[in-house]
Protein backbone atom coordinates (compact mmCIF):
# COMPACT_ATOMS: atom_id res chain seq x y z
CA UNK A 1 0.00 0.00 0.00
CA UNK A 2 1.18 3.48 -0.85
CA UNK A 3 0.11 6.53 1.14
CA UNK A 4 0.48 10.03 -0.25
CA UNK A 5 0.04 12.84 2.24
CA UNK A 6 -1.35 15.97 0.58
CA UNK A 7 -1.18 19.46 2.05
CA UNK A 8 -4.87 20.19 1.54
CA UNK A 9 -7.94 19.21 -0.49
CA UNK A 10 -6.64 20.84 -3.66
CA UNK A 11 -3.31 19.04 -3.38
CA UNK A 12 -5.10 15.75 -2.67
CA UNK A 13 -7.29 16.23 -5.75
CA UNK A 14 -4.29 17.01 -7.95
CA UNK A 15 -2.30 14.00 -6.72
CA UNK A 16 -5.26 11.67 -7.30
CA UNK A 17 -5.90 13.14 -10.75
CA UNK A 18 -2.24 12.55 -11.60
CA UNK A 19 -2.65 8.84 -10.90
CA UNK A 20 -5.83 8.59 -12.98
CA UNK A 21 -4.37 10.59 -15.87
CA UNK A 22 -1.29 8.35 -15.92
CA UNK A 23 -3.60 5.35 -16.29
CA UNK A 24 -5.44 6.98 -19.20
CA UNK A 25 -2.20 7.95 -20.93
CA UNK A 26 -0.64 4.50 -20.48
CA UNK A 27 -3.78 2.70 -21.64
CA UNK A 28 -6.11 4.97 -23.65
CA UNK A 29 -8.90 2.35 -23.72
CA UNK A 30 -8.67 1.59 -20.00
CA UNK A 31 -11.64 0.80 -17.79
CA UNK A 32 -11.99 3.33 -14.98
CA UNK A 33 -14.10 2.52 -11.94
CA UNK A 34 -15.53 5.83 -10.75
CA UNK A 35 -17.00 7.06 -7.48
CA UNK A 36 -19.40 9.82 -6.52
CA UNK A 37 -19.55 11.98 -3.42
CA UNK A 38 -18.00 15.28 -2.40
CA UNK A 39 -14.42 14.01 -2.03
CA UNK A 40 -13.68 13.15 -5.70
CA UNK A 41 -15.25 16.36 -7.08
CA UNK A 42 -11.89 18.14 -7.04
CA UNK A 43 -10.21 15.20 -8.73
CA UNK A 44 -12.73 15.29 -11.57
CA UNK A 45 -12.31 19.07 -11.87
CA UNK A 46 -8.56 18.62 -12.28
CA UNK A 47 -9.04 15.95 -14.96
CA UNK A 48 -11.41 18.27 -16.82
CA UNK A 49 -8.85 21.08 -16.63
CA UNK A 50 -6.12 18.89 -18.10
CA UNK A 51 -8.50 17.68 -20.82
CA UNK A 52 -9.27 21.26 -21.79
CA UNK A 53 -5.55 21.94 -22.03
CA UNK A 54 -5.21 19.04 -24.45
CA UNK A 55 -3.28 16.83 -22.03
CA UNK A 56 -5.89 14.06 -21.78
CA UNK A 57 -8.06 12.17 -24.25
CA UNK A 58 -11.07 10.23 -22.95
CA UNK A 59 -12.40 9.15 -26.35
CA UNK A 60 -11.53 5.47 -25.83
CA UNK A 61 -11.94 5.31 -22.05
CA UNK A 62 -14.64 3.06 -20.63
CA UNK A 63 -16.15 3.66 -17.21
CA UNK A 64 -18.11 1.70 -14.64
CA UNK A 65 -19.55 3.48 -11.64
CA UNK A 66 -19.59 2.01 -8.18
CA UNK A 67 -23.24 2.56 -7.44
CA UNK A 68 -26.59 4.19 -8.08
CA UNK A 69 -29.66 4.88 -5.98
CA UNK A 70 -32.51 2.49 -6.66
CA UNK A 71 -35.59 4.38 -7.78
CA UNK A 72 -33.91 7.45 -9.30
CA UNK A 73 -33.77 7.91 -13.06
CA UNK A 74 -30.82 9.44 -14.85
CA UNK A 75 -32.46 12.86 -15.16
CA UNK A 76 -32.95 13.19 -11.40
CA UNK A 77 -30.43 15.73 -10.14
CA UNK A 78 -29.59 13.47 -7.20
CA UNK A 79 -28.87 10.40 -9.31
CA UNK A 80 -25.26 9.39 -9.64
CA UNK A 81 -25.54 9.41 -13.43
CA UNK A 82 -26.48 13.09 -13.20
CA UNK A 83 -23.58 13.71 -10.82
CA UNK A 84 -21.06 12.11 -13.15
CA UNK A 85 -22.41 13.99 -16.18
CA UNK A 86 -22.22 17.28 -14.30
CA UNK A 87 -18.70 16.82 -12.95
CA UNK A 88 -16.96 14.83 -15.68
CA UNK A 89 -18.79 13.19 -18.58
CA UNK A 90 -20.35 16.35 -20.07
CA UNK A 91 -17.03 18.20 -19.83
CA UNK A 92 -14.69 15.76 -21.60
CA UNK A 93 -14.78 13.83 -24.87
CA UNK A 94 -15.96 10.54 -23.41
CA UNK A 95 -18.29 8.41 -25.54
CA UNK A 96 -21.51 7.93 -23.58
CA UNK A 97 -21.78 4.45 -25.07
CA UNK A 98 -18.72 3.65 -22.97
CA UNK A 99 -20.32 4.95 -19.76
CA UNK A 100 -21.79 2.32 -17.44
CA UNK A 101 -23.79 2.99 -14.28
CA UNK A 102 -26.33 0.70 -12.59
CA UNK A 103 -29.87 1.32 -13.77
CA UNK A 104 -31.66 2.74 -10.77
CA UNK A 105 -35.04 2.35 -12.46
CA UNK A 106 -34.76 -1.43 -12.80
CA UNK A 107 -37.11 -2.84 -10.17
CA UNK A 108 -35.85 -6.41 -10.51
CA UNK A 109 -32.76 -6.28 -8.31
CA UNK A 110 -31.46 -9.73 -9.23
CA UNK A 111 -31.76 -8.96 -12.93
CA UNK A 112 -29.97 -5.61 -12.69
CA UNK A 113 -27.17 -6.90 -10.47
CA UNK A 114 -26.51 -9.82 -12.81
CA UNK A 115 -26.55 -7.50 -15.84
CA UNK A 116 -24.10 -5.04 -14.31
CA UNK A 117 -21.73 -7.71 -13.07
CA UNK A 118 -21.74 -9.31 -16.53
CA UNK A 119 -21.00 -5.93 -18.12
CA UNK A 120 -17.94 -5.40 -15.93
CA UNK A 121 -16.66 -8.85 -16.85
CA UNK A 122 -17.33 -8.24 -20.54
CA UNK A 123 -15.15 -5.13 -20.36
CA UNK A 124 -12.33 -7.23 -18.99
CA UNK A 125 -12.58 -5.90 -15.45
CA UNK A 126 -11.52 -2.58 -13.95
CA UNK A 127 -8.02 -1.21 -14.52
CA UNK A 128 -8.21 1.50 -11.86
CA UNK A 129 -10.95 1.83 -9.25
CA UNK A 130 -11.44 5.19 -7.54
CA UNK A 131 -12.95 5.04 -4.05
CA UNK A 132 -14.00 7.37 -1.30
CA UNK A 133 -14.65 6.19 2.24
CA UNK A 134 -17.78 6.69 4.33
CA UNK A 135 -17.74 7.67 7.98
CA UNK A 136 -18.71 4.10 8.84
CA UNK A 137 -16.08 2.62 6.55
CA UNK A 138 -18.34 1.86 3.62
CA UNK A 139 -16.91 1.74 0.10
CA UNK A 140 -19.49 2.14 -2.61
CA UNK A 141 -22.64 1.30 -0.70
CA UNK A 142 -21.11 -1.74 0.96
CA UNK A 143 -22.26 -1.05 4.49
CA UNK A 144 -20.88 -2.59 7.70
CA UNK A 145 -22.39 -6.03 8.29
CA UNK A 146 -21.46 -9.56 9.26
CA UNK A 147 -19.76 -10.48 6.00
CA UNK A 148 -18.00 -9.03 2.99
CA UNK A 149 -20.60 -8.87 0.21
CA UNK A 150 -19.31 -10.55 -2.91
CA UNK A 151 -20.51 -9.09 -6.21
CA UNK A 152 -22.91 -6.39 -7.42
CA UNK A 153 -25.99 -6.36 -5.21
CA UNK A 154 -28.88 -4.26 -3.92
CA UNK A 155 -28.29 -2.89 -0.44
CA UNK A 156 -30.51 -1.36 2.22
CA UNK A 157 -28.85 1.88 3.28
CA UNK A 158 -28.01 2.31 6.94
CA UNK A 159 -29.44 5.19 8.92
CA UNK A 160 -25.99 6.78 9.20
CA UNK A 161 -25.65 6.82 5.40
CA UNK A 162 -29.16 8.23 5.01
CA UNK A 163 -28.26 10.93 7.54
CA UNK A 164 -25.04 11.74 5.67
CA UNK A 165 -26.85 12.04 2.33
CA UNK A 166 -30.00 13.86 3.38
CA UNK A 167 -28.30 17.25 2.91
CA UNK A 168 -28.56 16.67 -0.84
CA UNK A 169 -32.33 16.13 -0.76
CA UNK A 170 -35.32 18.29 0.14
CA UNK A 171 -35.94 16.14 3.22
CA UNK A 172 -34.78 12.90 4.80
CA UNK A 173 -37.92 11.20 3.49
CA UNK A 174 -36.73 11.86 -0.06
CA UNK A 175 -33.47 9.94 0.38
CA UNK A 176 -33.73 6.52 -1.32
CA UNK A 177 -33.55 3.58 1.09
CA UNK A 178 -31.85 1.23 -1.35
CA UNK A 179 -29.03 1.35 -3.86
CA UNK A 180 -27.26 -0.86 -6.35
CA UNK A 181 -23.56 -1.22 -5.63
CA UNK A 182 -20.52 -3.12 -6.78
CA UNK A 183 -19.71 -5.71 -4.16
CA UNK A 184 -16.47 -6.11 -2.24
CA UNK A 185 -15.35 -9.00 -4.47
CA UNK A 186 -15.92 -6.91 -7.61
CA UNK A 187 -14.00 -3.97 -6.17
CA UNK A 188 -11.14 -6.21 -5.05
CA UNK A 189 -10.79 -7.63 -8.57
CA UNK A 190 -9.71 -4.21 -9.90
CA UNK A 191 -6.07 -4.15 -10.98
CA UNK A 192 -5.41 -0.96 -9.04
CA UNK A 193 -7.34 0.83 -6.32
CA UNK A 194 -7.09 4.53 -5.52
CA UNK A 195 -8.77 5.91 -2.40
CA UNK A 196 -9.17 9.61 -1.68
CA UNK A 197 -9.91 10.93 1.80
CA UNK A 198 -10.30 14.49 3.02
CA UNK A 199 -11.12 16.19 6.28
CA UNK A 200 -10.62 15.65 9.99
CA UNK A 201 -13.95 13.82 10.21
CA UNK A 202 -12.45 11.00 8.12
CA UNK A 203 -9.29 10.60 10.22
CA UNK A 204 -10.61 7.97 12.62
CA UNK A 205 -12.14 5.74 9.96
CA UNK A 206 -9.01 5.99 7.76
CA UNK A 207 -6.93 4.78 10.70
CA UNK A 208 -9.34 1.91 11.41
CA UNK A 209 -9.57 0.91 7.75
CA UNK A 210 -5.87 0.79 6.99
CA UNK A 211 -4.26 0.08 10.36
CA UNK A 212 -6.97 -1.80 12.23
CA UNK A 213 -8.25 -5.37 11.98
CA UNK A 214 -9.73 -6.60 8.71
CA UNK A 215 -13.42 -6.93 9.43
CA UNK A 216 -16.71 -6.53 7.52
CA UNK A 217 -17.72 -4.12 10.28
CA UNK A 218 -15.27 -1.76 8.54
CA UNK A 219 -15.75 -2.69 4.86
CA UNK A 220 -12.79 -0.62 3.63
CA UNK A 221 -10.44 -2.65 5.83
CA UNK A 222 -10.52 -5.42 3.20
CA UNK A 223 -8.37 -3.18 1.01
CA UNK A 224 -5.42 -4.20 3.19
CA UNK A 225 -5.53 -7.50 1.29
CA UNK A 226 -5.24 -5.92 -2.16
CA UNK A 227 -1.78 -5.87 -3.74
CA UNK A 228 -2.01 -2.43 -5.38
CA UNK A 229 -3.74 0.20 -3.25
CA UNK A 230 -2.90 3.88 -3.10
CA UNK A 231 -4.36 6.17 -0.44
CA UNK A 232 -4.24 9.89 -1.11
CA UNK A 233 -5.36 12.00 1.81
CA UNK A 234 -4.97 15.53 3.06
CA UNK A 235 -3.23 16.32 6.34
CA UNK A 236 -6.49 16.30 8.29
CA UNK A 237 -7.67 12.90 7.02
CA UNK A 238 -4.27 11.32 7.69
CA UNK A 239 -3.70 13.06 11.02
CA UNK A 240 -4.16 9.93 13.15
CA UNK A 241 -1.80 7.66 11.28
CA UNK A 242 1.29 9.68 12.12
CA UNK A 243 4.23 8.91 9.92
CA UNK A 244 2.98 5.42 9.03
CA UNK A 245 3.59 4.85 5.37
CA UNK A 246 4.18 1.81 3.21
Amino acid sequence: MRIYRAKDYYDMSRKAANIISAQVIMKPDCVLGLATGSTPVGTYAQLVEWYKKGDLDFSEVKTVNLDEYKGLDQSNDQSYFYFMAEHLFDKVNIDFQNVNIPNGMETDADKECARYEAKIKALGGVDLQLLGIGHNGHIGFNEPNGQFDRTTHCVNLTQSTIEANKRFFASEEDVPRQAYTMGIKTIMQANKILMVASGEDKAEIVKRAFFGPITPEVPASVLQLHNDVTLVGDEAALSLIGSCQS
